[in-house]
């Protein structure tokens, strides 16, 4: 049996609570016999970062795959002058999404910098 004041029973449940754990006694048994438990904690910025990036990154994977499909395309049932100019178009649209790009990185940046 152990008895705790107020305090140290209100930080008991804190640490219980971060810990994870789904029972006290385990919780209580990991802290006696010294085993290494970790705390898990949810920050909703971080998820809602991490929710975004996986977006981008899905997005990312999306137009490589269209890219690559819409040059074959072009050199199959284009001229090499209308191909030319299509991929032309093409490449401009890949600078629109290079500054994307960009912008997914000082995002990144800016976010290992606040933590």
């Amino acid at each position: 049996m152990v008895r705790f004041t107020d305090m140290e029973h209100a930080r008991f449940l804190t640490m219980y609570e971060q810990s994870g754990l789904l029972s006290k006694a385990a919780f209580i048994k990991a802290r006696v016999f010294g085993d290494v438990f970790r705390v898990i904690k949810n920050d909703r910025g971080t998820m809602e970062y991490v929710a975004k990036l996986t977006q981008f990154h899905a997005q990312f994977r999306a137009v490589g795959t269209n890219y690559n499909q819409i040059v074959k395309l072009l050199h199959t049932h284009f001229s090499e002058r209308k191909a030319l100019a299509m991929l032309y178009k093409l490449e401009n649209e890949t600078r629109e999404l290079a500054a994307v790009g960009q912008r997914i990185i000082a995002l990144c940046e800016e976010f290992r910098e606040r933590w």
